[in-house]
């Protein structure tokens, strides 16, 4: 069965690239079905442009202005009360964007200095959002705020938002006494595109202006009816003679540091100095073809993961990915069921990666060497574990993806061959379905092959054992202006693994349904949203694991903010029996000010499951976040959870289980928008009682981490690095020690052709 396993994924991929062409759009319709928004022009510019804030260039003569704008939020595609200004032109190397947003008080305008990414909803900020290929679905956020401070994103109507990507452009603003401005140049080398006679591009020109609501505005409407959101883009036509290629970007680095570690003699002794050094290079051999290479790349985290609660937690927690090798075309790796986690690739000698279109059909190809290290899920019904990944390792991934207008059908190909025996191949088709605005139904079927590895040192199930399963999702999305559903179907086999995947369920079927009405106020509210959700998940064989009911309703208000009141009852199988547990749950976020950038409380509280010793108990998870920006370079970031649960310790009294609690405070002070410096404290403590354990547990556990980073950056590849690191766990007289501490210092510099 196995040796077929590369001839079934091939004729899959050769199945959807022969898929009849009647079921695509015509090639003459220009953007994807659905898009029925008005169509912008285009010119070639008349000068040159530099992109400095101003909008006084030769090249901005005779742009025709883009002056009918839609304010969607909280506005139901209305004239928007202020002023904005769209321009748009290109010339042989780039696509030109300019905007006038008028202020009627320019002093309130939230502009702060940050790094890139850093804007979000409770700023102000605009720009352009790109869909090259006119597919309706898929785009590239292209925004900045009123420093030229840059965000940008890839963002899919079936799979959401991404900011992890970079791209290379160029922006620029100024704060006038009538509002702001803003330039931004994007080289056609940082966009994959058909190569077509007269290219037809989706495009979205888009203002965000928070004050006492969050306001939205758009040069289209975006209905409510709608359960999509690129589909609505403006056509953009004007573009000709684009170029045939992308060139090459070619990003050579070094790096050194320095580490102190305690080996167990109470004392940090320091390692030898460690230096390396790596390439990464990206060309672009046509406008609709990237391909990736790294050799010996640099995978450290700039910024650590923050920190989650993990004590009672059943199945492993989920970080994002942030390296940039794996970036690249990420929404093509983006399917219902997660069986692609590039963070499985732990520290890759080398990697390789190709991603492109021709025509309607896409496709994304990634191997890469993987040196070991970090650790594997290992997945049950009821909970999931770790194992170290102490072996070398070889990984393929791909996936083609056929469009059928705003539909597609798609095949889903992963491998990793470990050193010494084993291995973990996945492979299966998915689609999507798009009928109307208002209907979508996605699905995806998967099988996998496993051997695991001969280590049952690591884990019991690693013992050369053969494995094979299968995964299957599908689900159904309704969506009107006031009625919206959502219901899918889960069914996951006890021998389904994906290795190289974020999958640490299996065993299981589920049944997940999902309704809410939607009310638009006037007044201090302007949209409530009243929801129901059910979840029932058996095993294989019928049996209970976990049925979850909830009511609840979530409401935009004044001074910006969002408040969400939930009551939950759950019944959930917990060692030998079912156990039930009731409780509740409030959120209230608010952002009504720059300096209060952004303030978050959710507090969970009531019945709990004690999942460590199979009993009731009742307890609370309280999460509070605070984003303050005292002066405009100035940024502090404070996060802080704390989680305890109660039992029964006799007829009439409890006694606490544990306290557990994460603090992590981020405070940045950014002198331009290309430099900053940071320092981040993050604290971690669990509090237990032993007594009340039926295993051995420790009291106490606790360690505190620091890190101070100066960057400076010319772009997202060229920058310069300088940190310090500093980790303390309790010695025996339970004081906080250093266990830990680095230096290093990386110079990476992009060279562009």
């Amino acid at each position: 069965m196995a040796s077929r396993f590369p001839f079934v994924f091939l004729n899959l991929c050769a199945l959807f690239a022969a898929f009849p062409a009647a079921a695509q759009p015509a090639a003459d319709s220009g953007v994807a079905p659905g898009l029925v928004a008005s169509t912008l022009k285009i010119a070639r510019s008349a000068g040159a442009i530099s992109i400095d804030g101003k909008l006084d260039d030769p090249g901005w003569k005779g742009a025709a202005p883009v002056e009918t704008w839609y304010e969607t939020r909280p506005g139901d595609n209305t004239p928007p009360t202020i002023r904005s200004v769209g321009y748009l032109t290109f010339d042989d190397t780039s696509l030109y964007a300019a905007f006038e947003f008028d202020d009627p008080d320019p002093r309130a305008i939230r502009a702060p200095f940050g790094d890139r990414d850093t804007i979000g909803s409770s700023l102000d900020y605009g720009g352009v959002i790109i869909d090259p290929g006119a597919t309706g679905r898929t785009a590239i956020l292209f925004l900045a705020n009123p420093r030229g401070i840059q965000y940008d994103a890839v963002t899919d109507d079936g799979s959401g938002e991404d900011s992890s990507p970079d791209f290379f452009w160029d922006s620029a603003a100024r704060i006038t006494d009538k509002g702001w401005t803003l330039e931004i140049r994007i080289p056609f080398s940082s966009i994959r595109y058909p190569k077509t006679e007269v290219p037809k591009w989706g495009i979205m020109l888009y203002r965000n202006y928070p004050r006492d609501f969050r306001y939205q505005m758009f040069s289209t409407r975006l209905p409510r009816s709608s359960n999509c959101f690129i589909c609505n883009s403006n056509g953009l036509e004007g573009l000709q003679k684009l170029p045939s290629s992308g060139g090459i970007v070619v990003a050579p680095y070094v790096s050194a540091g320095q580490d102190w570690a305690d080996e167990g003699t109470g004392e940090l002794r320091r390692s030898p100095l460690d230096k390396t050094g790596g390439l990464d290079v990206k060309w672009r051999p046509s406008a609709s073809l990237a391909v990736d290479g790294t050799v010996n790349p640099d995978f450290s985290q700039i910024e650590s993961d923050a920190a989650q609660i993990s004590t009672n937690e059943r199945f492993a927690l989920f970080y994002s990915e942030k390296r940039p090798f794996f970036l690249e075309g990420i929404e093509l790796f983006s399917t219902p069921i997660q069986a692609v986690y590039t963070r499985t690739i732990t520290s890759p000698r080398w990697g390789l990666r190709g991603t492109g279109k021709v025509g309607s059909l896409g496709y994304t190809a990634l191997a890469a060497e993987d040196r070991g290290g970090g650790s594997v899920i290992l997945p049950g019904p009821q909970g999931s574990d770790f194992a170290d990944q102490e072996f070398r390792s070889w990984v393929g991934m791909a996936r083609v993806k056929r469009d059928l207008g705003r539909s597609f059908v798609s095949a889903l190909m992963v491998d990793r061959e470990i050193e010494g025996g084993g291995s973990n191949r996945v492979f299966g088709p998915d689609f999507r379905w798009q009928r109307g605005s208002t209907n979508t139904v996605t699905g995806q079927l998967l099988w996998s092959q496993s051997t695991t590895p001969v280590r049952p040192d690591l884990a019991s199930e690693w013992d050369g054992r053969k494995l094979d399963g299968h995964a299957a999702q599908v689900w159904w999305q309704h969506s009107s202006t006031h009625v919206d559903w959502f219901t899918q179907f889960q069914d996951i086999d006890k021998d389904f693994r994906a290795d190289s995947g974020f999958v640490p369920q299996v065993g299981y079927r589920q049944i997940y349904a999902d309704a809410g009405y939607t009310i638009r106020p006037k007044g201090f509210l302007r949209r409530q949203r009243f929801f129901a959700t059910l979840d029932r998940q058996t095993d294989r064989d019928g049996g209970l694991l976990q049925q979850l009911f909830d009511v609840g309703t979530g409401m935009d208000a004044k001074l910006n903010s969002f408040l969400q009141f939930r009551f939950h009852h759950d019944r959930i199988l917990a060692g030998p029996g079912v156990l039930s547990r009731a409780y509740g749950n409030a959120l209230v976020q608010t952002s009504p000010s720059q300096l209060l950038n952004n303030l978050s409380l959710e507090a969970r509280f009531g019945q709990e499951i004690d999942f460590a010793n199979s009993r009731r108990g009742h307890g609370a998870t309280i999460t509070f976040s605070a984003s303050l920006r005292p002066t405009d370079n100035l940024a502090l970031s404070l996060n802080d959870s704390l989680r305890f649960l109660n039992v029964d310790a006799g007829p009439l009294a409890s006694a606490r289980l544990f306290t557990a609690r994460v603090d992590r405070l981020r405070a940045t002070y950014t002198f331009t928008a290309r430099s900053f410096v940071r320092a981040i404290v993050q604290y971690i403590e669990t509090k237990r009682d032993p007594a009340l354990y039926e295993g051995t547990v420790s009291a106490r556990s606790r360690s505190l981490s620091g890190s101070l980073l100066f960057a400076y950056k010319l772009n997202w590849q060229t920058v310069l690095f300088l940190g310090y690191g500093d980790d303390r766990q309790p010695n025996e007289r339970d004081a906080l020690e250093p266990i830990a501490r680095s230096l290093f210092v990386k110079i990476s510099y992009a060279l562009q052709r």
